[in-house]
């Protein structure tokens, strides 16, 4: 078994406008970055901070979502990306059920990116 089929919870990174589209109408399609890529982009929890630093430098108003993984099933596929490391990427939409948090983006002191309890 391999270490990512451990991982049961991810995060994505939404916008405030994406997430109460995500919200409104029960399921995320994928930011504009995720469309064209043909996947849902998300981290765990070890490589959220990276994104965020990365892909959100100076935005505000953005969300933390943590993602049952184990709810999607067989459309997450673990895949190499930022200097080969392994990401899941979500090959369809993700229903709001796969939810189990959210909260607006926030700092540990540390300066790491705080997950949703």
């Amino acid at each position: 078994m391999s270490a990512t089929a451990t991982v049961t919870r991810a995060y994505k990174v939404l916008t405030a406008p994406q997430m109460a589209q995500f919200q409104g109408e029960g399921r995320f399609t994928g930011a504009p970055v995720d469309v064209a890529d043909g996947y849902i982009h998300l981290s765990d929890a070890r490589q959220l901070t990276g994104t965020v630093d990365k892909h959100f430098e100076g935005q505000d108003n953005l969300f933390i979502v943590a993602i049952d993984l184990d709810v999607l099933g067989d459309v997450v596929r673990w895949e190499p990306a930022r200097a080969g490391a392994l990401f899941p990427h979500v090959y369809g939409a993700m229903p709001w059920s796969a939810v189990l948090a959210f909260e607006p983006l926030r700092r540990n002191t540390d300066g790491t990116v705080a997950v949703p309890a």
